[in-house]
């Protein structure tokens, strides 16, 4: 592999924002269903149990989409390895916008019976399995354009999709919320979210397709055809081969991954139940919070450009399980203004863990099965991290009928985070002709 070109700005500027347009729109789709689950679907979908379990149950459901991302990383990771990032990028928003509109027209338990959480639960994977093959193809696209000493800058605005798209979700429902009665909002006003879904999947595809296919692909696959060697199945060898890196990527995701869907899901749960307060200070802290944490993940992004990848990923784990232990303190308080603070502190925080992990984790692999690599370690610890934390620490306070277990809950994932990284080799600058694409299969 000959060292990559570095590109012009305006290029990479161009390439970087229609990848974080369409991470946007499709983060979009994922969190408005965790808001959901919290506020309307315990209602709406499992109306016979009481409202912890109901919202327990309906996070289940939310659960679930956690479960279908692995297997989607699996497939679009295949693939991508194989066709290019592009195509791949196109067809899983297209997937997810679909899943999201079809969930704004689904008919309720009283309509429909059991019908209604099955045919919800069975959307929620398609939009799971959407999103596991859209986080590869997304940062790669970027990370393969771009530099090597500006990488973790360049690669860290796919991930503030994760906050624009929760801005968006957030900022829909605390409108609705705001200039709707609770029963209107329970009658129709949760559809209108869903259903605008459809409007923003035009608009990513239009942009999405203006996007080059990453020049590292196409001069790897060139390569490969010149010297007749491919790999027949790229996940095969990541796990023959990779099977170090892949372990150092769950690590290094569980304490970011619990984190940030303690914050911005079960903060809803803890607001409306023991607080006591209404839905919309819960959602508009989650929205402040989010703006906060959208413009710092690209700040620490640009300074794991400077420091390593490795240095601001421990001081943002460390930081955030110290955290925990004051951020319920401060949601007890009522205090709005507390709240925010403590939201967007919180956020800061998991920035530092979030923004360095495109770079990081693209760097770990090489060109063939990168797609592949990135996608199953991100993926897989999404299930037993992100996907489980909302369960858990609802089933923590409901248990214990404290916030302290969950505090301990999230210290403890973060501190796999540290061991993770520490054990880890730094990755900062590293050209990917450095990586070796190791021995595949003859044609």
């Amino acid at each position: 592999m000959t060292r990559e070109s570095t590109p012009s700005r305006s290029s990479i500027t161009r390439i970087v924002g229609a990848s974080l347009v369409g991470t946007t729109i499709e983060w979009y789709d994922f969190f408005l269903y965790s808001a959901a689950a919290a506020l309307v679907f315990n209602k709406l979908f499992f109306p016979n149990s009481d409202p912890l379990t109901g919202t327990l149950l309906a996070f289940g459901t939310y659960a679930a989409g956690f479960v279908a991302r692995p297997v989607g990383g699996l497939v679009f990771g295949h693939f991508g390895d194989k066709l290019g990032r592009k195509r791949l990028l196109v067809l899983s928003l297209l997937m997810m916008g679909g899943a999201t509109c079809a969930m704004g027209l689904l008919p309720t338990y009283a309509s429909v019976g059991v019908a209604a959480p099955l045919l919800l639960t069975a959307l929620r994977l398609l939009q799971g399995f959407a999103l596991g093959g859209e986080w590869g193809g997304a940062v790669l696209i970027v990370s393969e354009h771009g530099s090597p000493q500006r990488r973790g800058f360049w690669a860290s605005w796919p991930q503030a999709g994760a906050p624009g798209g929760n801005i968006l979700a957030t900022g829909v429902l605390a409108v609705l919320a705001a200039v709707q009665s609770d029963e209107a909002f329970l009658a129709w006003g949760w559809r209108v979210p869903f259903l605008l879904s459809g409007v923003l999947l035009v608009i990513g595809l239009w942009i999405r397709l203006s996007v080059a296919e990453s020049p590292v692909f196409l001069e790897a696959a060139e390569q490969a055809r010149r010297s007749s060697v491919v790999v027949r199945a790229p996940i095969a060898q990541v796990l023959r081969d990779y099977w170090r890196e892949v372990l150092i990527s769950m690590g290094a995701r569980m304490g970011e991954n619990t984190t940030y869907y303690v914050i911005t899901a079960f903060i809803l749960v803890y607001l409306t139940g023991p607080v006591g307060l209404p839905k919309s200070v819960g959602l508009n802290a989650v929205l402040i919070g989010s703006i906060v944490h959208f413009v710092t993940i690209p700040l620490w992004g640009a300074l794991s450009d400077r420091w390593g990848r490795r240095p601001v990923i421990i001081a943002g784990a460390a930081g955030s399980g110290v955290w925990a232990f004051a951020f319920f303190g401060l949601l007890d308080t009522g205090s709005f203004f507390v709240i925010i603070a403590a939201t967007a502190v919180g956020l800061v925080l998991h920035g530092a863990m979030y923004g360095p992990m495109a770079a990081y984790f693209s760097e770990l692999f090489g060109t063939r099965v990168r797609y592949s690599g990135s996608s199953i370690g991100y993926q897989l610890a999404s299930v037993v991290a992100g996907g489980l934390a909302p369960l858990i620490a609802t089933a923590l306070l409901q248990f214990f009928d404290s916030a302290l277990p969950v505090a301990l809950y999230v210290a403890a994932t973060t501190a796999l985070t540290v061991i993770a990284v520490v054990i880890s080799r730094e990755t900062r600058a590293t050209e990917f002709g450095d990586v070796p694409d190791k021995p595949a299969t003859k044609i």
